[in-house]
């Protein structure tokens, strides 16, 4: 018996909840901004004719963070197309063990890059539930590095260059949450690069690496 009225209570529930912006999913477009943190490392595929000197060669992911807008079109019903040009702040680590007159030396070398992100999702929503509504992100992204050293004279220091852009993949899934004058939406996306980002020199720490390819997660909060 109080189990068939603890059902009847929530079922009642259920259907009266007020609904907030009931009309937000009908809009054309619709604007807002997001904030996000990253963690960004690189996948690194080793060049084999290092292997008498180089013992251990390794990426470290560092956090940083996103500010930009939103723009959303809506496609139909359940879907909607997204542009999302973002600012990007991001630091990655590479550790070689190198040996060096017979002894094993530790070298770490810092990559930073600001970046100009372009993003183009594909949103995925499934039907609306009271005030939210689970989705699915899809999409690829090109960044563009401000901070790009490519074309730099390093002065013999020998660093990690990386080309300006680089084109990449996302996928990732998250919740939207209608508040009383705004939606809100956090979500995670795990982000992979297609294109090798290396600027190749003669040094060990470049001849090192064959192919070094951008990774990443990031979650973000989006107003909108």
């Amino acid at each position: 018996m109080i189990f068939v009225l603890l059902t009847q209570s929530l079922w009642a529930q259920r259907h009266t909840v007020p609904l907030n912006l009931p009309n937000y999913d009908r809009k054309p477009v619709h604007f807002g901004f997001l904030l996000g943190i990253n963690s960004m490392d690189f996948k690194i595929t080793p060049r084999a004719v290092q292997a008498d000197t180089l013992f251990i060669l390794k990426s470290q992911e560092q956090k940083g963070f996103n500010l930009g807008i939103v723009s959303n079109f809506r496609l139909g019903r359940n879907a909607d197309l997204r542009f999302l040009p973002t600012l990007s702040f991001a630091e990655r680590d590479i550790f070689y063990t190198i040996e060096v007159n017979g002894e094993l030396e530790e070298t770490r070398k810092d990559v930073e890059s600001t970046f100009i992100e372009f993003p183009l999702n594909f949103k995925y929503k499934s039907e609306r539930y009271n005030n939210g509504r689970a989705f699915l992100i899809t999409g690829v992204k090109y960044n563009l590095d401000l901070a790009s050293q490519k074309d730099i004279d390093d002065e013999g220091q020998e660093l990690i260059k990386l080309n300006k852009g680089d084109l990449m993949y996302e996928v990732g899934f998250g919740i939207d949450f209608y508040l009383e004058y705004f939606k809100f939406s956090p979500e995670l996306k795990a982000t992979f690069g297609i294109v090798d980002m290396l600027v190749h020199e003669e040094t060990i720490y470049s001849n090192s690496i064959q192919k070094l390819i951008t990774r990443g997660f990031t979650v973000t909060l989006t107003f909108e």
